[in-house]
């Protein structure tokens, strides 16, 4: 990782607003869900599958949560009507969590059965820390009665391997990623080395508890140990997929692909673009680094026209 990179990275917060969207571009679908179902459509046709997350997270109002209720049904309707291979993801603070848990379970058991309906599942995405315990609970119970919800875990979380205990035991599926909030030490790994091993140790676990896991990375290393416990363990293909980020390392998603493994790319769009672009520009600095150098190629290319 270059320390332009990573430089260019951490200077999100002072970067005019037009040019992190330019940089953002890569990895969101767009403003509109046409943008987005036009970016599921591609991938389907290259072999992927896709999870639409309408980005915007904690709401302010039951009118928020109801509206960010709405458009996710639209999302799910849209799905149906164009034929595409993708369900949905769900932030719970964007249901009305912070709001009320009542008002937040009946939401997103409204938009769980919308979805179910029609073939359709749901992650619900994991928040930062304050929110790990309620939605893990909240799926849990919610999973009693749909079968298609799941959450995530984040590997550098040191209670994730109590957690994974507990989803092995509630037999719901799991996202499994890195972990992207920045956490306190006292609860989180710090060090990249580390977070790497517990992300296999709890993997291993995962694979051997029988759920369905979605293994979430672009990290090789990572995915090489992923190919090396499937092939050990024997896991059948209907037990795990990989996952990737829009605009995040193609080549090795093609790969995967090539190779027949299932592999979902989770599409973002929306207005509330900036959030989560800080967010990932912070994970991926190369995107970053990237895109800047393009953007500067073109004014340097400019320049000497």
């Amino acid at each position: 990782m270059g320390i332009l990179d990573r430089a260019i990275a951490n200077s999100v917060p002072v970067i005019p607003r037009p040019i992190v969207k330019r940089i953002s571009s890569r990895y969101i679908a767009g403003d509109t869900l046409d943008e987005a179902l036009s970016t599921v459509r591609d991938l389907n046709e290259q072999g992927c599958v896709a999870t639409i997350d309408v980005l915007g997270e904690s709401t302010e109002s039951k009118a928020d949560a109801a509206s960010t209720l709405k458009d996710y049904e639209r999302v799910v309707d849209a799905l149906d009507e164009h034929g595409l291979k993708s369900g949905i993801s769900v932030k719970l603070t964007g249901l009305g969590l912070d709001l009320s848990e009542e008002l937040c379970r009946a939401n997103l058991e409204e938009i769980v059965e919308y979805a179910g309906e029609r073939g359709r599942f749901v992650r619900v995405d994991m928040e930062d820390s304050p929110y790990t315990e309620a939605t893990l609970n909240i799926v849990r119970d919610m999973h009693e009665r749909h079968e298609n919800i799941g959450a995530v875990l984040q590997a550098y979380m040191r209670r994730s391997i109590e957690d994974v205990q507990r989803v092995i035991e509630a037999g719901f599926s799991v996202r499994l990623c890195k972990g992207i909030y920045d956490e306190p030490r006292s609860i989180a790994y710090k060090d990249f080395d580390t977070v790497r091993q517990n992300y296999i140790f709890l993997l291993d676990e995962l694979l051997k508890g029988g759920v369905y896991v979605g293994i979430a990375t672009h990290d090789e290393f990572l995915i090489w140990h992923a190919l090396r416990l499937i092939h050990q363990l024997e896991v059948p293909e209907d037990r795990y997929e990989f996952q990737m980020l829009l605009g995040v390392d193609e080549e090795l998603r093609s790969i995967l692909v090539g190779a027949g493994h299932k592999l979902r790319v989770y599409v973002p769009f929306g207005e509330d673009w900036y959030e989560y672009s800080t967010r990932r520009l912070k994970e991926n600095p190369k995107i970053a680094g990237y895109v800047a150098r393009d953007v500067i190629g073109n004014i340097t290319g400019k320049l000497k026209r």
